[in-house]
């Protein structure tokens, strides 16, 4: 049986733990500001919480980041890049085009950050965008793509090499990566694309270069045109 210190030591917590910090951070959020007094903290709310959330997931991403050792730049090329950003590009026009009515779950938590000043509306806005395009790819990729993906094929995933196909990993990951999203057509549709980048590659961090430049182009998208529920 395994003791609690080789548990936290073990390299599936390493890669669920970021994973599952970030979402603890969205539950308490949802159950603290229905019990905030109205007023400019509880309709501001998401702009406290993301800096923290984002800075306590990139704390912990730091602490373990030596022991993530699919993350490897080496014997990688252009091609890999050009395909990785294409592939972002796909997703994110995907994305803004699938938010039918049917393909969404659960409520929209969009926030529109219009109500802060100036100053914090512009901080805001660069918390936000840099957490999305350079934190949240990191970790989902991690938890995703690297621990998920490969515990569908053997418990002990680091056996399994980055990229290893098999149908049924393939379909329950790119299902439970779109179930992760309020647009759960769009979401899955990511993994299913992502994953095919993943078998291609062979390569974790090309995952989230492309899931990078995803994020990025829909913060662009929302902040230029307002489509705060996409955020």
């Amino acid at each position: 049986m395994m003791n609690k210190e080789s548990l936290v030591n073990s390299p599936g917590f390493r890669r669920i733990l970021p994973f599952a910090a970030y979402m603890v951070f969205i539950l308490a959020a949802d159950l603290i500001q229905p019990l905030l007094p109205p007023g400019v903290l509880s309709d501001n709310f998401a702009a406290v919480i993301y800096p923290i959330k984002i800075l306590a997931v990139t704390a912990i991403l730091i602490f373990y980041w030596k022991s993530y050792d699919e993350l490897r730049l080496d014997n990688l090329k252009m091609i890999h890049y050009a395909v990785a950003f294409l592939t972002g590009i796909a997703v994110f026009v995907l994305w803004i085009n699938m938010d039918w009515e049917f393909a969404t779950l659960g409520a929209s938590e969009s926030y529109d950050p219009g109500t802060l000043s100036g100053a914090g509306y512009y901080s805001f806005i660069a918390v936000r965008l840099a957490g999305s395009s350079l934190v949240v790819p990191v970790f989902e990729e991690i938890f995703w793509r690297s621990f998920v993906l490969r515990y569908f094929i053997d418990q002990d995933f680091t056996r399994v090499k980055i990229g290893t196909f098999t149908w049924a990993s393939f379909l329950i990951t790119s299902v439970l990566f779109g179930s992760e999203h309020h647009l759960w057509l769009a979401g899955i549709m990511a993994g299913v694309l992502y994953n095919c980048l993943l078998y291609w590659s062979k390569n974790i961090s090309v995952c989230i270069f492309a899931h990078g430049v995803t994020n990025l182009l829909l913060g662009i998208y929302v902040v230029k045109t307002g489509s705060w529920q996409f955020w």
